[in-house]
């Protein structure tokens, strides 16, 4: 008997030593690095800050790219996520958080640059930034290439299920269309709610008048009605289980989505839609700045950033992966459109002060009644 208990004690231990071995089951891959990582920041603590199902977390047999990172550079990653720009914005202004690595959205980024939180990136020690492709340099966002190291791409699209509606017009007009009642889904967030709206209603969504703004906040309260309820990342659960039939959202998030329920399909409007571009930052408030450039340069290995685009579904400004014959989406026309089906766009722009409350001021007021 003593025997026995002695063994099953052996074999726990040895299943602990494992587990603690392998990461709690993770098994490490043989990464084939572009770049030299050394262990002189070993035991020191890297606070990133991302929007949530948007890195490889080695689900499904994946990298897991913070893991990895750790294994190889000794840095304790600390990890949490954020559902908006405008939430992540909001915890660094107010919240007194302090992050080494953020991943804000394009008219974000130009925000936080004119109020002076975000630090330069020190690019002679990015040495894989020569795997972005140079149509995303330069950005209007960051014209002298100061501030950022862009991580994905992608327009919003309107995704369906194809079980619930049949014969459905590829307009932004679906969310306003009384057959559809209790059946649609919108964003829970302004910027990209008004832009349904402002696309439907032929508005730029970056118009500085006020009297725009106005007409499109009616749009949304006349909307309201027909909305089953606003969502940000509840849509995933929503739309997999057919809980909804329709929802304005990222291509890159349809892709993740339609792994699950292929019943979904997906269209850009043909008023046109959001484009926008993500991308690698250092907030001001950053406390392990020589880390978050290992990190920068790390999510730019090919091993690296394969997995990420593989794993959330977005287009990659990265050569190595869209370049990639093997890569999972390698052509895929929803995230790399030909020319004569890719959608007239619009980027968002940080608009003034005055009109970025008075559209806030009017999203409550479309909440709350």
């Amino acid at each position: 008997m003593m025997k026995r208990i002695l063994n099953l004690l052996l074999v726990f231990v040895l299943c602990l030593s494992l587990f603690s071995f392998s990461g709690c089951g993770y098994e490490y891959f043989e990464l084939d690095l572009q770049a030299d990582y050394t262990n002189n920041l070993k035991g020191t603590v890297l606070n990133v800050y991302n929007w949530g199902e948007y890195i490889s977390d080695g689900s499904d047999e994946s990298i897991d790219v913070n893991k990895e990172f750790e294994r190889i550079t000794g840095i304790k990653v600390n990890y949490s996520t954020f559902e908006s720009n405008e939430t992540m914005y909001s915890q660094l202004r107010t919240a007194g958080v302090s992050y080494d690595i953020i991943i804000p959205s394009d008219y974000m980024i130009s925000r936080m640059m004119s109020e002076g939180m975000l630090l330069p990136i020190d690019y002679t020690k990015i040495t894989n930034y020569g795997n972005i492709d140079e149509k995303y340099k330069g950005q209007y966002f960051d014209p002298e290439n100061k501030y950022t190291v862009p991580y994905s791409v992608g327009m919003v699209g309107v995704i369906y299920n194809t079980s619930m509606v049949q014969n459905i017009e590829e307009s932004w007009s679906v969310f306003w269309d009384e057959k559809y009642k209790n059946q649609t889904l919108m964003f829970s967030n302004p910027r990209d709610a008004f832009m349904t709206a402002q696309f439907y209603g032929g508005i730029s969504v970056n118009s500085e008048k006020k009297a725009d703004w106005d007409k499109a906040v009616e749009l949304l309260k006349d909307q309201k009605q027909y909305l089953q309820s606003y969502v940000m990342d509840e849509v995933y659960g929503k739309m997999e289980t057919g809980e909804a039939a329709i929802a304005p959202y990222y291509a890159g998030d349809y892709l993740t989505m339609y792994e699950v329920n292929e019943d979904l399909a997906f269209f850009y409007p043909k008023e046109g839609t959001n484009i926008f571009v993500d991308a690698v930052c250092i907030p001001s408030c950053c406390q392990n700045y020589e880390a978050a450039m290992l990190y920068i340069n790390f999510l730019l290995e090919p091993d690296i950033a394969l997995a990420n685009a593989e794993y959330i579904g977005y287009a990659s400004p990265n050569t190595t992966v869209f370049n990639n014959p093997d890569y999972y989406y390698y052509g895929n026309e929803i995230l790399y459109p030909p020319e004569d089906k890719t959608p007239k766009t619009e980027y968002y722009h940080d608009l003034n002060k005055d009109i970025r409350f008075y559209y806030e001021d009017l999203w409550i007021d479309v909440k709350l009644h």
